[in-house]
C-alpha cells in the first residue's frame, strides 16, 4: 500500500504552489503515523485510503500552522515574482482556510466533509468513498456536490472579507 501513499501525496502536492513539502515526506509521514496508532483494523484498500486521507489532512494542517508560525515570520506578506508580474493568476486555496471551512460543514453535516477528505485528501474515486462511508454512489455524488458549493462558497466570502 506504500505506493499507493505516494501516489495520493504525489497528486495532491502537485496542487501546490509553492512547494514546501515533499510527497515523499509527506507519505513517510503519513505512514509512520499509521504504523504508531497501533493495532489498526484495516478492512480493505479503500478503508487503508481513508484512514490516510484523515492523516493526511491533519499533517497538511500541522505543517501550514508550523509555516506561518510566528518565529517564521508569522502572517507578513510574502511577495513573489509571479506576484509583482501583472496577468492572471491562480486561485489556490490556503490549507488553514480549507480546514476551517470543513471545520464549519462539520458543524451542518459531518459525512458531506468525509466525502471530502476522502476524494481530496485521499485521492478516492467517488465510487471508493460511497463504499467507504457505505452509502450509494448517488449520495456520495450529491453530498460531493453540495460540499463543493459550500466550500467555495465560504472561502469565497472569507477571501472578499479580507483587505
Amino acid at each position: 500500500m506504500y505506493p499507493e501513499l505516494r501516489r495520493i501525496a504525489r497528486l495532491h502536492l502537485a496542487r501546490r504552489r509553492p512547494r514546501t513539502l515533499e510527497s515523499a515526506a509527506l507519505a513517510n509521514e503519513a505512514y509512520l503515523k499509521l504504523i504508531h496508532a497501533g493495532a489498526l483494523r484495516v478492512e480493505n484498500r479503500v478503508h487503508f485510503l481513508a484512514l490516510c486521507s484523515q492523516v493526511i489532512r491533519c499533517i497538511l494542517v500541522d505543517h501550514a500552522r508550523a509555516r506561518n508560525n510566528l518565529k517564521r515570520g508569522g502572517n507578513a506578506a510574502r511577495i513573489t515574482l509571479d506576484d509583482a508580474i501583472p496577468g492572471p493568476k491562480q486561485r489556490a486555496v490556503e490549507i488553514l482556510a480549507l480546514d476551517q471551512a470543513l471545520g464549519s460543514l462539520a458543524k451542518i453535516d459531518a459525512r458531506k466533509v468525509r466525502v471530502v477528505e476522502l476524494r481530496y485528501y485521499g485521492g478516492l474515486t467517488i465510487e471508493e468513498a460511497a463504499g467507504a462511508l457505505g452509502i450509494s454512489v448517488e449520495t456520495a455524488k450529491r453530498d460531493w456536490r453540495v460540499a463543493k458549493a459550500w466550500l467555495l462558497s465560504t472561502l469565497s466570502s472569507e477571501q472578499s472579507d479580507q483587505p
